[in-house]
């Protein structure tokens, strides 16, 4: 499991700790529940830790929770911001949905409105995530070959989803061949000349990118993922996905996951 950190940040004892309190009494251990009382504090919590979901005061001393929200942003940081606030002013709200902010909750503020801000804030970052995972997992040969699928022969269609359908399986050539009903030969020349890829390298290709989106969305093992993307062995998955993208299984689930949303 993966932590989250949601951090608080009010400048204000009395508001700061009523917010923790509620989120601590909402939390089910899948998230660290954080306060700060200045925009200095979080940028300091930022340097430490990766912050997912951050809840900031308007008006503070010093940094504003504006300048804050800027200074996040200029630091390439994406945090899903809730912003809280005494005051209503539609200039500040205004400034507030220009900075990404997707939730603008006024004082004093009821449990329930604070617990569903962070339920949506969390759908926010989850989509985010999925969003992130998607251009981590892709490969380029792959999508140059399926975005011309629907101008390829239907035997070539289905042999695409014969192998998508049966990565955890043996796949051969001979195989596949036979199931669109063509001379192994033949096919072999029709699947390069329609997908730009040989049959190999392409159901290669797609086990590595099936391996890809386990590392980073399930907590199976490197052995459980070799065995769904059809290796027989943990040991020759990882050199085929080594040379593929130059780190292994577990280097690149550990990195994907510390840039996760």
């Amino acid at each position: 499991m993966f932590i989250k950190n949601i951090v608080i940040v009010d400048d204000e004892p009395r508001t700061r700790q009523g917010l923790q309190r509620t989120l601590e009494s909402w939390n089910n251990g899948e998230y660290n529940i954080l306060t700060a009382e200045s925009g200095e504090e979080v940028l300091q919590i930022a340097e430490k830790q990766k912050i997912h979901i951050l809840l900031s005061d308007i008006r503070m001393p010093e940094m504003t929770g504006l300048q804050l929200l800027k200074t996040i942003k200029d630091r390439g940081m994406s945090p899903v911001v809730i912003v809280i606030s005494a005051y209503s002013q539609f200039e500040y709200a205004q400034e507030a949905l220009r900075l990404g902010v997707v939730n603008y909750l006024l004082k004093p503020i009821s449990k329930t409105k604070l617990i569903e801000a962070v339920e949506e804030a969390l759908q926010v970052l989850e989509k985010k995530f999925r969003a992130g995972m998607i251009e981590k997992v892709v490969d380029k040969k792959i999508v140059d070959a399926t975005t011309k699928i629907e101008t390829t022969s239907n035997a070539i269609r289905d042999a695409i989803a014969y192998i998508d359908l049966h990565l955890k399986d043996e796949i051969t050539q001979k195989d596949v061949a036979a199931h669109v009903h063509l001379n192994p030969s033949y096919f072999s020349v029709l699947f390069k000349e329609e997908m730009n890829v040989n049959f190999s390298e392409y159901v290669t290709r797609r086990r590595v990118q099936r391996a890809k989106e386990l590392l980073l969305s399930t907590k199976l093992t490197i052995n459980e993922i070799a065995e769904e993307v059809g290796y027989k062995t943990a040991k020759y998955f990882i050199k085929i996905f080594k040379e593929y993208e130059d780190m292994t299984p577990t280097t690149y689930r550990k990195t994907g996951n510390e840039r996760a949303f």
